[in-house]
């Protein structure tokens, strides 16, 4: 009778070829030497370099058991242990095994209830691990304690470039340890999210991307933010997405723009700016010949904000993406969005979803279309154009010869607008993403656009 310890090299590995990933990590390790050996030269697990365990309800016991592995795993690079409620008992397993493990660079702890204590186990290891580049503690409810313990071990720790901690509780008490943190810390990269008041972006000088996303920092936040961005001269991404930081803190940012030259991607999204922040950041887009991609989306900025906006484009030449969604812009703001695309020559991207620009404002995207030569990407979904903005739009793709990506879906059209679309791409051999939404077009007019996709190959109907 054979064993583990008998059995035929290729007959392990046959076994082995039936496990899975995680059992191959975790139960077939240090069972026996020769297992030991064999499971170094079985190709699957010499190669294993990712592991996702994420929703796999491992628990503090499971967390023990990859503890163990990575002990003496010297392959692994990413564990993602995402939702498996190991607490803070399974954090100081993980912890334990980072304190010698010397591969590891991504370890994703997301949704685990660690807390404080978590943190702080995991903080501990950070002081004598130089692999890990990227930790993620996303939603671990770690609070202004747990933060003040992850601060602490990062004015030792020299290699942690990427930290995550989205929805921790940390508030403004748990960010002033961050801040504080900073300032002894020469490479940390931190998007993080909690009430806060950054004031270490002109001391901290390797951070090019910061997501500050949903953490109500309000005009004061955006007001440290802007005061650093003055001085600051590597970040090139800033993030400030549900932060109602109204008119007046996109006054402080336009403000800071107007000297800096690096920041290339701002994202104003859901921030309550208005007709009034839209003005204070178009100004400085007149001057700044830095920023390349604008999120303003969800601001109630209407028509008047959109004016301020085509201003701007009128004489920057640098900006690229440009996202209105949702903010009801109307007939009047599409159109006077498409009186300058007809003499813009750089914006490639444009998103004007969820803006209620109807029939009418399909018609004056679709003229601006006949004569613009650079947009590659419109999305005007959810507008409610009809089968009659359908046919403007379509008339249009007859001549356009630039734009690769359409996005028309949930716009109310029928079988008749489809039909219009159809015949436009027997001509058009530019467009290959189409998004119509339409359910109801019938067999005929789906035969149509068939037929149509079969003459034009470049064309894939979403």
């Amino acid at each position: 009778m054979h064993t583990f310890s008998t059995l035929p090299v290729e007959i392990v590995y046959r076994i082995m070829d039936h496990q899975n990933a995680l059992t191959l990590f975790c139960s077939m390790q240090n069972i026996s030497r020769r297992l030991n050996q064999i499971l170094s030269t079985y190709e699957r697990y010499r190669t294993l370099t990712t592991l996702d365990l994420a929703y796999k309800e491992i628990g503090a016991k499971g967390a023990q058991h990859m503890a163990d592995a990575l002990r003496t795993n010297t392959t692994l690079t990413t564990l993602d242990l995402v939702h498996n409620e190991i607490g803070a008992q399974g954090a100081q397993h993980i912890a334990d095994a980072l304190r010698t493990n010397t591969t590891l660079t991504t370890l994703n702890l997301i949704r685990n209830e660690i807390r404080d204590k978590g943190a702080k186990h995991i903080a501990d290891a950070l002081r004598t691990n130089t692999t890990l580049i990227t930790l993620d503690l996303d939603s671990n409810e770690i609070g202004a304690k747990g933060a003040q313990h992850i601060a602490d071990a990062l004015r030792t720790n020299t290699t942690l470039t990427t930290l995550h901690l989205i929805r921790n509780e940390i508030r403004a008490k748990g960010a002033q340890h961050i801040v504080d943190a900073l300032r002894t810390n020469t490479v940390i990269l931190i998007p993080f999210h909690g009430t806060l008041s950054i004031q270490s972006l002109s001391y901290q000088q390797t951070l090019t991307t910061l997501d500050l996303d949903s953490n109500e920092i309000g005009a004061e936040g955006a007001q440290h933010i802007a005061d650093a961005l003055r001085t600051n001269t590597t970040l090139t991404t800033l993030n400030l997405n549900w932060n109602r930081i109204s008119a007046k803190g996109a006054q402080h940012i336009a403000d800071a723009l107007r000297t800096n030259t690096t920041l290339t991607t701002l994202d104003l999204g859901h921030d309550e700016i208005r007709d009034e922040g839209a003005q204070h950041i178009a100004d400085a887009l007149r001057t700044n010949t830095t920023p390349t991609t604008l999120d303003l989306g969800y601001n109630e900025i209407g028509a008047e904000g959109a004016q301020h906006n085509d201003d701007a484009l009128r004489t920057n030449t640098t900006l690229i993406t440009l996202d209105l969604r949702g903010n009801g812009i109307g007939a009047e703001g599409a159109q006077l969005i498409a009186d300058v695309l007809q003499t813009n020559t750089t914006l490639i991207k444009l998103d004007l979803s969820e803006n209620k620009i109807g029939a009418e404002g399909a018609q004056h995207m679709a003229d601006a279309l006949r004569t613009n030569t650079t947009l590659i990407e419109l999305d005007i979904s959810v507008n409610g154009i009809g089968d009659e903005g359908a046919q403007h739009m379509a008339d249009a793709l007859r001549t356009n010869t630039t734009l690769t990506t359409l996005n028309l879906n949930w716009s109310r059209i029928g079988a008749r607008g489809a039909q219009h679309m159809a015949d436009a791409l027997r001509t058009n051999t530019t467009l290959t993403t189409l998004n119509l939404g339409c359910k109801e077009i019938g067999d005929e007019v789906a035969q149509d656009i068939a037929d149509a996709l079969r003459r034009n190959t470049s064309v894939n109907m979403v």
